[in-house]
């Protein structure tokens, strides 16, 4: 029996099939972001930090992968919230970055600033933690931290300590110092750890309380840890103390990571978090570090993001207490 119908070619029905389920796959797929100029990343702390060597490190990294320079611009100042700040008049489109510290999500409590941390910005991801220490030139008079607190005791504000600026996490931690132990110190705030190490060794100041730029300079004999602003003791300075090991509650958390301005779109978000995700994977990347005692802080958009929400809610009662907010 004839039919009317045509002979089917099977073969190219189901090649038209493949092909119309693949089409919508083809329209969804999207190419990655890739920047048209190059990428500026604002440095909050002074050249030749332990930042500032770690973002350089990784703008290599990402330039290559990103077909664009990647240019690190110092904005060191305001204990290192002048850096985010530069984003305000910048446009959303992945060519402005920077590095946000910590005292970012601290300073607009006690300091009035053009800004707001959670809603002025677009979290990226997480970069690094700095490891805080209480230090002194290896000639100094105090071999232990119940030395330095004792003479803090006896001259009240005689004895000056360095950090990278009012209200940020070295300054906080020796406020917490002070109010446990009754002893008074004088702060001297810097741009940054190449700045303060240089006035420690200059004789300039007594002591520093901060992230360890100062590590090298243990390292060769010059610099003597008294005490860890850690949780546990650190296994490269297994007999350097912790400030609880001697009934200090002040423990200094650091970590900082890469923001962009508000209203960045996904894609964008997305292309340079993985960008800084396999320069943080850099076999290189963590030899670096450890020449500073820091560990890589891994964070998505969404972590970052979360990170920022709760310690911004939450901090403004310790800043209370350190006398730098007011309730």
């Amino acid at each position: 029996m004839s039919s009317h119908f045509p002979r089917i070619n099977r073969r190219a029905v189901v090649l038209g099939l493949a092909g119309a389920v693949a089409a919508p796959a083809a329209v969804r797929a999207q190419p990655k972001w890739k920047p048209e100029r190059p990428i500026t990343i604002y440095n909050p702390f002074a050249a030749g930090g332990v930042t500032d060597i770690q973002l350089r490190f990784m703008g290599e990294k990402v330039s290559r992968l990103l077909g664009q320079p990647v240019l690190i611009e110092v904005k060191a100042g305001a204990a290192g919230t002048l850096a985010p700040a530069q984003l305000m008049s910048a446009r959303p489109d992945g060519h402005a970055l920077a590095c946000m510290s910590i005292n970012s999500l601290r300073y607009p409590h006690y300091q009035p600033v053009p800004w707001h941390p959670l809603r002025d910005f677009t979290y990226i991801t997480g970069l690094s933690s700095y490891t805080m220490g209480i230090v002194v030139r290896a000639d100094a008079p105090w071999k232990t931290i119940e030395d330095l607190i004792a003479a803090g005791k006896r001259e009240p504000e005689k004895y000056t300590y360095g950090t990278s600026g009012v209200g940020g996490s070295g300054n906080l931690m020796m406020i917490e110092i002070d109010q446990a132990t009754g002893a008074k110190f004088t702060h001297v705030p810097y741009k940054g750890g190449a700045e303060w190490m240089q006035a420690l060794l200059a004789g300039h100041i007594n002591f520093l309380a901060d992230a360890a730029q100062w590590a090298p300079f243990v390292d060769n004999g010059q610099c003597r840890i008294l005490a860890m602003a850690t949780e546990q003791r650190i296994a490269k300075y297994p007999d350097a103390p912790t400030l609880k090991d001697r009934g200090i509650n002040a423990i200094a958390h650091s970590p900082y990571g890469l923001v962009g301005p508000k209203d960045l779109p996904p894609a964008i978000v997305q292309a340079i978090h993985e960008a800084f995700t396999e320069a943080t994977n850099d076999p290189g990347l963590q030899p670096l570090l450890d020449r500073f005692i820091q560990v890589p802080w891994r964070k998505n958009p969404a972590e970052y993001r979360a990170y920022a929400e709760q310690y911004f809610n939450t901090i403004k009662p310790l800043l209370i207490k350190a006398g730098l907010a007011k309730a």
